[in-house]
C-alpha cells in the first residue's frame, strides 16, 4: 500500500500544469511567426536589389499603326515596379490604352525584363449611328476609337447602325456585309449597309444605286439577294439603263427603277418582277406593263 501510493505521488508530481503547456505553445507560435517575419523581409529586401529593377522591355506584334520605338518611349515611363513586384494588369492596360492597340500580352522574363506581345486592330469598317461620332469596327466586329484620318485612303464601307445598338450588333452587321459582298459583287462595291430599328436591311452601292433588301434573318436575307442578283440581267437585256433603285421586300418578286428612264406617269409605281418559276433552268421574269421601269434622273 505503502508502495502503490508513493507511486502515485511521483506521477502527480510529473504531470505538466495546463497553464505551461498554454505558454510553451505561445512561445513556439511567436517563434513561427517571428522566422516567417524575418524571411519575409529578406525576400522583400531581395526584391528590391537594383538587380531585380526591370531594364528592358520586349516590344513583339505585328505593327502597322505603331512604332515600336515611339511606342517604347511613351509608355515605360509609366511603369512601376520591378521583376517581382510589377502589376502585370496595370502594365496590359497601360499598353491597351495605346491607339490601335487592341491587345496586349504582358509576361515576365527573368531576371529584369517584360515580353510584351501586342495586336493591332484590322479596321473592317466604319460605323455609325446618331447618338454618338463615327468609330471603327475591326475585323472581330469589335467598335473602337481611332483617327479617322488614318483610313481615309483605305476606301471602307460603312455600317449604318440603328439608334443605341446593342453590343453585338456591330458583329451582326459586319457578317451581313461579309455574306452580301460576294454576292453582289457584279453590281459594284457596297458602300453603306444600313439596319434599321424595325430590322430592316439595304445597301447603298459606290455607284449610287440603292437597295431595299427587307427584313429576315442572315441566310433569308442572302438568298433573297442571291435571287434579285441571278434574275436582274434578264431585265437589264431589256431594259440596259444602270440601276438606280431596287426594292427586295415584295414576296413574290422585286421591283426597280432604272437610271435615265422616266417614261412612267405621275402617280405609277415601277413594276413588280416577280420570281422565276423554281422548275425553270433559267429564270424568266413576268411580263412587265407597257410602261417602262420609272428611275430618278440624276
Amino acid at each position: 500500500m505503502q508502495a502503490a501510493a508513493a507511486l502515485n505521488s511521483y506521477s502527480a508530481s510529473e504531470e505538466t500544469p495546463q497553464d505551461v503547456l498554454w505558454m510553451n505553445a505561445a512561445a513556439s507560435a511567436l517563434l513561427v511567426v517571428a522566422i516567417g517575419l524575418l524571411l519575409a523581409a529578406g525576400v522583400t529586401k531581395l526584391t528590391r536589389l537594383p538587380y531585380f529593377n526591370l531594364q528592358k522591355v520586349q516590344l513583339e506584334g505585328d505593327l502597322q499603326r505603331n512604332n515600336v520605338a515611339t511606342v517604347r518611349a511613351n509608355i515605360v515611363p509609366r511603369m512601376h515596379g520591378g521583376f517581382f513586384n510589377a502589376n502585370l494588369n496595370r502594365s496590359r492596360e497601360i499598353f491597351e490604352s495605346v491607339p490601335w492597340v487592341r491587345k496586349a500580352v504582358v509576361r515576365r522574363v527573368w531576371p529584369n525584363e517584360l515580353r510584351v506581345v501586342l495586336e493591332e486592330h484590322r479596321p473592317a469598317a466604319y460605323w455609325h449611328h446618331e447618338d454618338r461620332e463615327d468609330q471603327l469596327v475591326n475585323t472581330y466586329g469589335e467598335v473602337f476609337d481611332a483617327n479617322l484620318g488614318d483610313v481615309e485612303d483605305e476606301h471602307l464601307p460603312t455600317l449604318e447602325a440603328p439608334p443605341n445598338p446593342t453590343a453585338g450588333e456591330a458583329k451582326a452587321m459586319l457578317d451581313m456585309l461579309h455574306r452580301l459582298q460576294p454576292v453582289m459583287s457584279s453590281l459594284g462595291e457596297i458602300d453603306t449597309l444600313k439596319l434599321t430599328e424595325r430590322g430592316s436591311w439595304s445597301v447603298e452601292m459606290d455607284n449610287e444605286a440603292t437597295i431595299e433588301l427587307g427584313r429576315g434573318s442572315l441566310e433569308e436575307v442572302v438568298a433573297r439577294t442571291e435571287r434579285f442578283v441571278r434574275t436582274l440581267p434578264e431585265l437589264k437585256h431589256q431594259y440596259p439603263a444602270p440601276l438606280a433603285h431596287a426594292d427586295l421586300r415584295y414576296p413574290e418578286g422585286y421591283a426597280v427603277k432604272l437610271r435615265g428612264l422616266t417614261t412612267l406617269q405621275d402617280g405609277q409605281k415601277a413594276p413588280v418582277i416577280k420570281k422565276p418559276a423554281v422548275a425553270k433552268p433559267v429564270p424568266a421574269h413576268g411580263t412587265p406593263n407597257s410602261n417602262k421601269p420609272s428611275s430618278s434622273t440624276r
